[in-house]
């Protein structure tokens, strides 16, 4: 029967193949919608698992989160350095981080921050931050690169590196009068950290007091060559500052609790603050947020990909319904040899059943071809990695289900057939 059908379906490979085709494409649009919600979610959801609240200034969480944690967008308006002291003297805190965001490194956000990130930082459950190569160093000139970044460039310890303001591709201001040196180099996380650069406090801060020093009147009068001589040539390392050096204001606060049940006694205190206009924000709840403004786009994505797959079957039920009456004579040459209604029916689904595991297998092959290609791309831009690896769980019932509802769709056109068929062998012909 198998190679009958396989003989029957050679026949017709033209049609054939454009249903394998249209069933590998939806399978393959399935999967990948699937599998990109899923790796979204998780990376999401693993890229900070340690902090217990993040506080910036007054404005909405998903912001606030996507910049803190993601480097996506900006907190707005900076916080004082003495709300930072505030938050450290509430004796419900147990740590906190600072951080400073505005800068970019070859389109990489830069953060500015202190040596607890990498003590504090947890992400993929409670991991710790490890370096793959060198370590934190406690000099403000000195950097530490995440592992796309160190990929992407080829990044050493002991490499010049130069940022500049703006954020994403577009640069403000480049910051080559004070260059930072590459001390370490971040083991890889699957999180948005492997695509930052982390620099000291004191070199961000004071590296933009430099820069804003450096702006002059554009209808001053030109420098003339004496005022060249005059000035002492500056130390290129000038722009980083002193250690102990404290910022006026920075973006944002990473506070760990000493009790998870005080955070509500805490965001109540922050939010009376008088000083500073603080929010703080708890980053599951804003990623829950994050997940019901996703949620209408999974469900279009989602939506069209099964329409795609409605497409695909429908496709193959119309290919075997319309080969039907073409296909008469075969069928009665079968029943003329002893073929039974009940075996021309078999033969049909035989052939359905063919169809959806070839369209199926190669909608397989078309997604593992396709994320080796897109997954360096959406590392490299959204810190997301899709993989290769076996079908989930989930990806497995929605496998079963295409092949179940093509399985059933195709038990449309083998019906017509045995009811032909019986009726052909019923029938006298002269």
């Amino acid at each position: 029967m198998l190679n009958l059908c396989k003989k029957s379906l050679l026949n017709r490979r033209f049609v054939a193949g454009l249903t394998i085709l249209s069933i590998a494409l939806s399978v393959a649009l399935i999967l990948g919608v699937e599998r990109l919600r899923t790796e979204a979610r998780a990376g999401f959801a693993n890229s900070v698992s340690g902090v217990d609240l993040i506080v910036a200034a007054r404005g909405n969480d998903v912001q606030i989160l996507m910049a803190t944690v993601f480097g996506v967008g900006s907190t707005g308006t900076g916080i004082r350095w003495e709300s930072l002291e505030m938050l450290e003297d509430m004796p419900e805190i147990e740590w906190t981080v600072p951080l400073m965001m505005g800068d970019t490194h070859r389109g990489y956000p830069v953060i500015g921050t202190s040596a607890a990130y990498f003590e504090r930082f947890r992400h993929s459950g409670g991991q710790t931050l490890s370096f793959e190569k060198g370590s934190v160093s406690g000099s403000p000139e000195d950097a530490v690169v995440g592992a796309d970044v160190a990929q992407a460039f080829g990044y050493e310890p002991g490499t010049e590196i130069v940022n500049a303001h703006g954020a994403g591709q577009v640069s403000f201001y480049v910051h080559d009068e004070s260059p930072f040196i590459v001390r370490g180099v971040l083991a890889p996380t699957g999180t948005a950290v492997d695509r930052m650069v982390f620099v000291p406090l004191e070199g961000f801060d004071a590296l933009h007091e430099n820069a804003a020093q450096k702006v002059t009147d554009p209808f001053s009068r030109a420098e003339t060559s004496g005022d060249r001589e005059e000035r002492a040539e500056p130390d290129r390392h000038a722009g980083h500052g002193h250690h102990g050096h404290a910022p006026d204001t920075i973006n944002a606060i990473y506070a760990g609790l000493k009790s998870k049940p005080s955070v509500l006694s805490v965001q109540r205190k922050l939010a009376n603050y008088r000083e500073d206009a603080l929010t703080a924000v708890l980053p599951n709840v804003a990623l829950l947020q994050l997940w019901s403004i996703t949620g209408t786009a999974e469900t279009a994505l989602r939506l069209m990909s099964g329409a795609v797959a409605l497409a695909g079957v429908i496709g193959m039920v119309v290919m075997l319904s319309a080969a039907l009456d073409a296909r008469r004579r075969e069928f009665a040459i079968l029943r003329s040899v002893g073929a039974t209604p009940g075996n021309i029916f078999v033969l049909i689904i035989s052939e359905a059943v063919m169809l959806l595991l070839a369209g199926i297998l190669l909608g397989y092959i078309v997604l593992s071809v396709v994320t080796v290609a897109v997954d360096p791309i959406l590392a490299a831009k959204f810190g997301l990695r899709i993989g290769l690896g076996l079908p989930t769980l989930r990806e497995a019932l929605l496998i079963a289900m295409i092949f179940c509802s093509g399985l059933i769709a195709g038990a449309v056109p083998a019906f017509r057939v045995y009811r032909m068929t019986l009726a052909d062998g019923l029938s006298m012909r002269l």
